[in-house]
């Protein structure tokens, strides 16, 4: 039979036995409130991989003694969720406690698989446990999220880390067989950035490398983990950590920075096109008008990066990274069609377009003036007909504003002064 992973034969069955989150689980958290009361909102913890959401959760149905089914959101359905509700509606017939429902990975599931969990929590026929690494203001639904709570769990401290360490080496029996001594713990720590579960992993692999006494330094854990651990995990909440300092290095016209980010995606397994795709944003929201060239290249690099694949790609991929972090920067394109949109949403008056701008493929439009007054540009000196373009209410509103802080968008702003002679 194999042997189970350290980090579930350490799994903690009771809130004592709980390493971190002190905020919740100390001796005023709210956890603690809730066994000595029974009374358990449905909630959701928030927080990064291996910090202990999963069992904080199964803690808390075992202490309580109540039943606890789960779901996994990445391969669980509506259909799923519906035989769990009814499974839960049958459990409280036996018992007026209602049971808990843990899903893992909430944040994965659909509006639709949302929604089929509304009536079930409304009712009460189970208290809700969700877990995720994504801020659930954005991933859960309004009308479900109202009705939890949202707990935080933060990365383990240092100091957590050494207990957790330390409780390892001297509880459990496949670790208490061989000899291990700890000389140096900052290489562990660091690989571990803060996640128990890594943590765990990694002192499993440390031990399971060499036969016979272990001495834990630096050095070994680095040579040991050189192929074994990735320092970017792109399934998790560093993912969205490292791609915002991605694009903010780029943004910030930071070629280096951007260069060190752009490496620890890829050496992490980040998929290239994604990568990609992000640089063609880059393009138009942060570059757009002051180098138009940016997007061209950025939708090259994006071709480019789909047909070749990796390794290859990577030279492309910090190629169009270089470009872009040393292009001049303006986001006058973006705040424009945000502006306009902003208008639009909010305006309900319909504003008509101005007869003068509409077609006119029949006499009764022709008739009511569709068409008349409009000056075709290009029969007019410097390919302008000086026209009213906006709905008459509109008049003059400014949407676009060129950024005069770079030459090309200095040249936009004179042609438009010159032309509309001073209305933009």
């Amino acid at each position: 039979m194999a042997l189970a992973p350290l980090a579930e034969r350490l799994r903690p069955q009771q809130l004592d036995d709980y390493i971190g989150q002190e905020h919740l689980v100390g001796e005023k958290g709210v956890f603690r409130k809730f066994f000595e009361t029974g009374n358990v909102p449905s909630f959701i913890l928030w927080g990064p991989p291996g910090v202990g959401k999963t069992t904080l959760a199964k803690i808390v149905a075992t202490q309580l003694e109540r039943p606890f089914f789960t779901l996994s959101a990445v391969t669980s359905g509506v259909k799923d969720v519906r035989e769990v509700i009814e499974s839960a509606k049958r459990q409280r017939f036996f018992d007026q406690r209602a049971p808990f429902l843990f899903i893992d990975e909430i944040h994965r599931f659909n509006k639709s698989q949302q929604d089929s969990l509304l009536g079930a929590v409304e009712q009460g026929v189970f208290t809700l446990i969700g877990a995720t690494t994504e801020n659930p203001s954005f991933e859960v639904i309004s009308p479900l999220l109202s009705r939890c709570q949202v707990y935080i769990l933060r990365s383990l401290e240092e100091e957590d880390l050494q207990k957790l360490l330390d409780r390892a080496l001297q509880k459990d029996t496949e670790l208490q067989r061989r000899e291990i001594e700890v000389k140096e713990t900052a290489a562990l720590f660091r690989f571990s950035g803060g996640d128990a579960r890594k943590l765990l992993n990694i002192l499993d692999i440390v031990v399971g490398a060499t036969d016979g006494k272990v001495v834990i330094t630096d050095q070994y854990v680095t040579d040991c983990l050189q192929q074994n651990i990735a320092l970017y995990d792109k399934q998790g909440e560093q993912h969205y950590d490292v791609i915002s300092a991605f694009i903010k290095s780029v943004r910030g016209s930071d070629p280096n920075a951007a260069i060190y980010y752009l490496a620890r995606m890829l050496a992490g397994g980040e998929e290239p096109r994604f990568i990609a795709r992000r640089l063609v944003i880059l393009a138009s929201e942060d570059i757009g008008l002051a180098n138009p060239n940016a997007l061209l290249l950025a939708n090259a690099c994006f071709d480019t990066v789909h047909k070749i694949g990796m390794p290859e790609a990577r030279i492309t991929l910090a190629e169009t990274t270089i470009y872009l972090a040393t292009s001049p920067k303006s986001n006058s394109a973006y705040m424009a069609i945000n502006k306009a949109l902003a208008l639009v949403e909010k305006d309900t008056t319909n504003r008509p377009v101005p007869l003068h701008l509409r077609n006119a493929p029949t006499k009764l439009m022709a008739e009511a003036g569709y068409a008349a007054g409009y000056k075709y540009a290009h029969d007019y000196e410097n390919h302008f007909a000086e026209l009213e373009f906006l709905p008459e209410s509109l008049s003059g509103t400014r949407f676009y504003e060129p950024d005069l802080q770079n030459a090309a968008e200095q040249k936009i702003a004179e042609r438009i002064k010159t032309l509309w002679k001073g209305k933009y």
